[in-house]
């Protein structure tokens, strides 16, 4: 059974590191720019928080970023904007190191919210290796918080 976002929020608060709130001009802002709508578990965290640190701890800095930082995965990937770097539906939402990035993929939606997937920089942009990590951004959230460890969807 999974756990209603708004006590993963709480938990997020409580224990990790949240920046200050947007406010729902930056969230109209945000949308506009983009030309897609955030779902109803982003909106949610970007209300609590507009981006957090999780688990400070050498070997697992997950940064969810602010909305003024999320662009194209292939741009935060590779630094281009271009469709040879993969497709231009696909956001890099959180930092998870070494130029690696958890992304949204925001062509689809799974039971009304978008799956995320894999974006490591070595493989990316290859659709064999843009693996599901999770159907939603409360799983993903979920499984960091419950897990504690980085990339927890890489067998240890």
């Amino acid at each position: 059974m999974s756990t209603p976002m708004s006590s993963l929020l709480q938990q997020v608060s409580r224990d990790h590191f949240p920046r200050p709130p947007a406010t729902p001009e930056e969230l109209d802002e945000f949308e506009r720019r983009v030309g897609w709508k955030l779902d109803p578990d982003l909106r949610a965290f970007y209300l609590h928080c507009n981006g957090a640190s999780l688990i400070q701890r050498q070997d697992s800095p997950y940064k969810i970023l602010p909305l003024s930082e999320l662009v194209r995965a292939r741009v935060a990937i590779r630094r281009e904007d271009d469709d040879k770097w993969g497709p231009a539906w696909m956001y890099a939402l959180c930092y998870v190191r070494d130029g690696n990035y958890v992304v949204l993929d925001v062509s689809r939606q799974l039971e009304g919210r978008y799956p995320l997937m894999d974006g490591d920089h070595e493989t990316w942009p290859d659709p064999e290796y843009r693996t599901q990590i999770a159907s939603s951004f409360s799983e993903f959230l979920e499984q960091i918080l419950r897990t504690r460890r980085s990339l927890y969807w890489i067998p240890e």
